[in-house]
């Protein structure tokens, strides 16, 4: 049986659980997500929208500005607009926010991204993969992964 996880805003009216793993789990530490959460990084699993289902509420997309200019939606709580998960114009992929999970430490991070902004006080486990920007997908997620990916990419 697949492993699922539970999770939802602070105020309890969005509920929702991930009906499998992640494809694959970053911890960003670029400054659009610092200024974003108001952390010194997030931490987001990487999973099939499909994957997601909702208990209760639904969240409502907020458009958001990115670096490269490519659409950013982040679904948010309407009741306490705690982020949820974000879509990067990839309607079939989300990025969940780790921390929004009953419990978040039963997802680690994969990878550590854009770390070249990541705050000089973060010490990075010595096993950490990490990337000044970020990294060649082929070669840093497992194959199950990519065929995941390809499947709902094309």
């Amino acid at each position: 049986m697949p492993r699922t996880f539970q999770g939802g805003c602070s105020c309890g009216a969005v509920r929702y659980r991930l009906n499998s793993e992640p494809m694959f789990v970053h911890c960003c530490h670029c400054r659009v997500c610092q200024r974003q959460t108001g952390s010194a990084f997030v931490i987001n699993a990487l999973i099939e929208t499909d994957r997601i289902t909702l208990s209760s509420g639904v969240p409502e997309p907020v458009a958001m500005g990115t670096d490269s200019g490519r659409p950013h939606d982040i679904y948010r709580c309407p009741s306490c607009m705690v982020a949820l998960w974000s879509d990067y114009g990839r309607r079939a992929m989300r990025f969940v926010r780790v921390g929004t999970l009953d419990d978040p430490t039963g997802i680690e991070p994969d990878v550590h991204i854009f770390t070249r902004s990541k705050l000089p006080w973060i010490r990075l486990p010595d096993s950490a993969r990490a990337f000044e920007v970020y990294y060649d997908t082929k070669k840093e997620w497992p194959a199950e992964s990519l065929e995941r990916r390809r499947a709902i990419l094309g």
